[in-house]
């Protein structure tokens, strides 16, 4: 078991609409501000999306680099970038994200329902992300939204060697409409699958936030929280902002004995460059 907690906030997503959610960070400046808040309350990664002038999601590759750059000269985070997008963002397009040379990227390990659409992830477009990831020295977390997901990158690694750095981290994104649900056995049944060897960030979409955190922290996880996977604070309560998510986080690592880690004892733990 890890003596400390590796905290994510994923301040932004790619679902909820500005006018929804009128707190939700979508600019530049206003990402950079949320980031320098998150780092001070404890998370030591950040786990990007991007929005364009009308709010809407882009992965438009000018601003990708104009974000990694400003993240990374207003804090010590590791920035991690969606190679997600949303649902409906183009293969080539999730491939170019690269090109921006963050610290890390996500993987995602399989196709699966979202909600009411399908977020597509073949074979060929895996393979070919781990392939550019290793090739730049960019690490990659795996993105786990199925049990199946687990047996895809055991197939993975046995196929295309380990990715860039040598460690293998997962993250088990939990309670989303048509993958796994958010609960104890799921992620008890979860960690059965994991490759040996590798470390874990654990999810919780919405309602299963907590359980999950929970969860997590007394298996030896991670935790990754913030406005991409829930915009409610508590029963009845909105969100004030990510850093009061990341703080709450925070402080159930303590109470675990499991404080949060710095960025720099991140990137020890997940073989994460010093610079790309």
């Amino acid at each position: 078991m890890s003596t400390g907690t590796l905290i994510t906030v994923a301040p932004t997503g790619a679902e909820s609409s500005k006018s929804d959610v009128p707190n939700l960070p979508v600019t530049l400046d206003e990402l950079v501000r949320t980031a320098q808040d998150c780092e001070r309350v404890g998370a030591a990664m950040i786990h990007v999306h991007i929005r364009g002038d009308d709010t809407r999601p882009t992965l438009d590759l000018g601003r990708l680099k104009e974000t990694v750059a400003a993240l990374r000269s207003s804090t010590s985070l590791v920035v991690q970038l969606s190679t997600g997008g949303a649902v409906t963002d183009p293969e080539e397009d999730r491939l170019r994200v690269l090109e921006a040379m963050p610290d890390s990227a996500s993987c995602t390990m399989g196709s699966v329902n979202f909600g009411d659409d399908v977020f597509m992830n073949r074979w060929e477009f895996v393979v070919e992300l781990h392939r550019r990831m290793r090739e730049r020295g960019i690490v990659p977390e795996y993105e786990i939204f199925d049990l199946g997901h687990l047996s895809s990158l055991r197939r993975l690694l046995d196929e295309h060697d380990l990715p860039a750095g040598g460690h293998v981290h997962v993250d088990l994104v939990m309670g989303v409409p048509g993958g796994m649900p958010g609960d104890v056995s799921t992620l008890v049944a979860a960690l059965r699958l994991m490759p040996e060897g590798s470390t874990f960030s654990a999810t919780g979409i919405g309602r299963t936030s907590l359980p999950v955190m929970l969860a997590s922290l007394s298996a030896g996880g991670h935790l990754r929280v913030g406005m991409e996977d829930t915009v409610s604070y508590a029963r009845g309560e909105r969100v004030r902002d990510n850093a009061q998510l990341v703080a709450r986080a925070a402080g159930l690592a303590r109470i675990a004995q499991r404080p949060p880690m710095s960025s720099e004892e991140v990137r020890t733990l997940l073989s994460v460059a010093q610079s790309n």
